[in-house]
């Protein structure tokens, strides 16, 4: 394993921004950490980085090894509150990070060109950060994170300022560090791309861990309770299936949220009776349902 968090809690004043958490993120694996505003994600990098000390008790360790400053330069981190500096230029700037996680100028400066093309940052090295749009100075900033080559990292909403296509690209680079065996923790409140990227999800709430596991068994536990259905037959005809709870129109057809997933035969008996029905898929809630539904628990 790399990383290990036992028993990891912080609190300020009466405060306890997180209670006892535990995780483990191995080499190859990504784990989505997610949470509402204020629910202790940053809180709990910044103890992982030693920015912020944990509570006694807490145990925090990276191959076994509690986090020193000489581990720290094998790791990359991509702050939510981004670090560049307006008035260096792009190569400026890249540079200095590689430097300070020991890597040769020189190297830097060919890996620099490689990840520009790679990303496909509009602007030259030449550039400052200040003329680049808010997109671009986020490709830089992911640079920086990962031009050292990271053996782990932190993500701190990583898409953040980034159009679909810009985020797929990121995407498509986080994906292609985690096949090089990195092991990488991030939060997004994006739910599409941390189910997407992520093989394990950790959802905190007040500070609490309230889901914990691979996103395929969290979604599968919740029960195939929903149906995406595209057909002629009326909404009120469908509602007036027993155990059908409601119906709602999504893009060319509609979900249909169930009693429990028993009830998915009865609606497609019904919807298929003249031996057609143009789409029908039973499925758990997505990620994001989860997250809005648990989210709102006791709220």
């Amino acid at each position: 394993m790399v990383l290990e968090l036992k028993n990891v809690t912080k609190t300020f004043g009466d405060k306890r921004a997180v209670s006892n958490l535990n995780m483990i993120v191995n080499p190859g694996q990504v784990m989505g950490l997610i949470g509402q505003n204020g629910a202790g994600k940053t809180t709990t990098f910044r103890m992982i980085l030693d920015f912020i000390k944990a509570d006694p008790g807490s145990v925090i360790t990276w191959k076994g090894k509690e986090i020193t400053p000489q581990i720290k330069q094998k790791i990359g981190f991509l702050p939510e509150e981004r670090g560049l500096y307006q008035k260096l230029t792009v190569e400026d700037q890249i540079l200095y990070f590689a430097e300070l996680h020991g890597m040769n100028r020189a190297d830097a400066k060919e890996k620099l060109k490689l990840w520009m093309d790679r990303l496909e940052v509009v602007g030259k090295v030449t550039d400052k950060v200040q003329t680049l749009s808010k997109g671009n100075a986020q490709k830089v900033q992911l640079i920086a994170t990962i031009i050292h080559e990271p053996e782990f990292l932190i993500l701190d909403e990583p898409f953040t300022g980034l159009d679909p296509v810009n985020t797929a690209l990121m995407m498509q680079e986080i994906n292609r560090l985690k096949e090089q065996g990195a092991a990488i923790i991030f939060s997004s409140h994006n739910m599409d791309g941390v189910e997407k990227l992520s093989d394990d999800l950790t959802m905190l709430k007040n500070g609490k861990t309230v889901l914990q596991g691979g996103v395929k068994e969290i979604r599968d536990s919740f029960g195939r309770t929903q149906i995406y259905l595209e057909s002629d037959d009326d909404t009120s005809d469908l509602l007036d299936i027993s155990g059908v709870e409601s119906v709602d129109k999504r893009g060319q057809g509609r979900i249909l949220r169930l009693e429990n997933e028993e009830v998915g035969l009865r609606v497609f008996e019904y919807v298929a009776r003249d031996g057609y029905v143009q789409s029908f898929m039973q499925a758990p809630p997505t990620l994001d349902e989860i997250f809005r539904a648990e989210v709102a628990i006791n709220e």
